[in-house]
């Protein structure tokens, strides 16, 4: 008692570890600046690879900002604020993550100046709220284009290029027809419907990006069972049972007194197993599907009758091959009625590189499933194409949402700035300073995007806001020679939206903490200092 009594405030009342800091605005935003900065160069076509290395020892190489900062591990509870925005973004919209950071950050930085100079940060969310209401608003009139049809490939390609180019600048003219031959192929006739888990990715290593192509259909890394290969315009039966002679559930003895009984009883067993095999081949399947193991016997029997034995032993490609050919798992060995039996035109394995791939093909397009393969040389290499892919397939899902386009290349945060620096100007009172704030932080994109690409911020930022004021609403940059010009570059709406959306909903969130109190970390063996072991281990 007389502890408390003597040292009076919060920190006497917790634990001994415990921490309480007080005031903690301008170290939490300068928390979150720096954790930007690993990202920032990160931003655009141009934008650079960072190696990360986790916990585990496994290597990234990588400029998807979600990527990087998943691996890292961010401990500052501030700029974890800003990594959760990163996340629901990832979640929501599968891209952007990166600028959403950008902006957090520099809304952040803006704040810290009107800090200092003497606005609270009570006022500071007041101006940022009504601000963050007036972007969205003109977001909707910054709109330049929809996609109209989301099965024509050219629209399709046109607005998920700037997608891909963001991760693999200079592959986009490769990547893009494929990425949107493949979603057209798995899309319903209801593009809000459109489920990105019905175009896979398979990656293999060996030869080069250009080797990649498109399977419409379902393909997995493994080979047949049997010696069959190919089998053409073939009813599928899947099973999801073993394919073996059908065993009881009790043990029993049975009493054999000459080898004629013997030879008999064994007989008998295969004959049961040959009659069921065959009955399933008189039902007209010449593929056979199952995710568990084929006897010796059994196996024998399907090759006698000409039919492919597949095992597939992962129930979630089994649920995706089910969808690509039309078919439902039977559970026990028994012919398939028309209802359980699906259909493909081609099912055959080929080599690729050292793997060998066993693909269900379909000749239509609307084959409910599309698989891209991937080919490059190194897993790294692989695992980058595999982010951009994602990235283009989750924009096309998002297109089905909202179909509508803005300006890229920097248009778009010009747009805004203008308009909500005009805003400020015809808004009274002390919100007008947090309003132009607000505003000067969407030159952080153009600006970022102009830097990384080897330019001079200082010259094309305002060239750029020239353009826009004088009525030129799709005036971006190019990022090759740094001129500023009509850019045929498209970002969907809701992509932006969203990052606007989040990061604000970030910074409010970091600008309300007045204190952060730490309790004392859960207990436990510290490790050794640089993993050191006993000789004896």
């Amino acid at each position: 008692m007389a502890k408390f009594i003597k040292n009076a405030g919060l920190p006497s009342m917790l634990k001994e570890g415990s921490s309480v800091q007080d005031d903690p605005l301008l170290k939490n935003i300068e928390a979150c600046k720096e954790m930007a900065k690993v990202t920032k160069s990160s931003y655009g076509p141009y934008g650079l690879n960072k190696m990360v290395i986790n916990h585990l020892g496994k290597l990234f190489v990588t400029h998807d900002a979600a990527v990087i900062l998943r691996e890292l591990e961010v401990q500052h509870p501030a700029a974890n604020l800003l990594v959760m925005a990163s996340k629901a973004m990832e979640e929501e919209v599968g891209d952007g993550s990166n600028y959403t950071i950008m902006l957090a950050a520099e809304l952040l930085s803006q704040a810290e100046s009107l800090k200092k100079t003497g606005l609270k940060p009570a006022e500071i969310i007041r101006g940022y709220t009504v601000a963050s209401k007036k972007a969205l608003e003109t977001l909707k009139t910054c709109i330049v284009g929809k996609v109209t049809d989301h099965r024509d490939e050219e629209q399709v390609v046109a607005a998920i290029t700037s997608s891909i180019a963001s991760k693999q600048y200079g592959n986009e003219g490769f990547l893009t027809p494929l990425i949107a031959k493949a979603c057209i192929n798995a899309a319903h006739k209801n593009p809000k419907n459109f489920s990105v888990d019905n175009v896979r990715i398979l990656k293999i290593r060996g030869g080069s990006l250009s080797d990649s192509f498109m399977v419409r259909g379902f393909c997995i890394l493994r080979g047949t069972e049997g010696t069959i290969k190919e089998a053409k315009d073939a009813k599928v039966a899947v099973y999801n049972c073993a394919i073996d002679a059908a065993a009881t559930e009790t043990k029993g003895n049975v009493l054999l007194e000459n080898a004629e009984e013997l030879l008999n009883f064994s007989k008998s067993e295969e004959e049961r197993l040959e009659k069921a095999i065959k009955a399933v081949a008189d039902a007209g399947v010449k593929v056979i599907v199952s995710n568990s193991n084929y006897s010796d016997m059994a196996l024998h029997f399907v090759e006698r009758f000409g039919m492919m034995a597949i095992k597939v032993a992962s129930k979630f490609e089994m649920k995706r091959l089910c969808l690509a050919v039309g078919a439902k798992q039977i559970v026990k060995l028994e012919p398939p009625t028309a209802e359980d039996m699906g259909h493909c035109d081609e099912v055959r394995v080929r080599e690729l590189g050292s793997s060998r791939v066993l693909s269900f093909c379909q000749n239509s397009d609307d084959s409910k499933l599309s698989t891209i393969i991937v080919r490059g040389a190194t897993e790294q290499a692989l695992d980058d194409i595999e982010r951009a892919i994602d990235d283009g397939i989750n924009t096309y899902k998002i297109l089905g949402r909202d179909p509508s386009l803005l300006a890229g290349a920097g248009a778009n945060d010009i747009e805004l700035y203008n308009a909500l620096q005009t805003y400020a100007d015809e808004t009274p009172g002390i919100d007008q300073y947090s309003i132009r704030c607000f505003a000067n932080a969407f030159e952080i994109g153009p600006r970022t995007l102009a830097e990384v690409a080897g330019h001079n911020a200082n010259e094309v930022t305002p060239a750029l806001i020239a353009a826009h004021t004088e009525g030129d609403k799709e005036a971006g940059i190019d990022i090759e020679s740094g001129a500023v010009q009509t850019t045929p570059v498209r970002d969907a709406y809701l992509t932006r939206f969203w990052s606007i959306q989040l990061a604000t909903e970030a910074v409010m969130n970091v600008l309300r903490v007045d204190q952060i109190i730490m309790a004392k970390p859960a207990g436990g063996p510290k490790p050794r200092a640089g993993g050191a072991r006993d000789d004896d281990e």
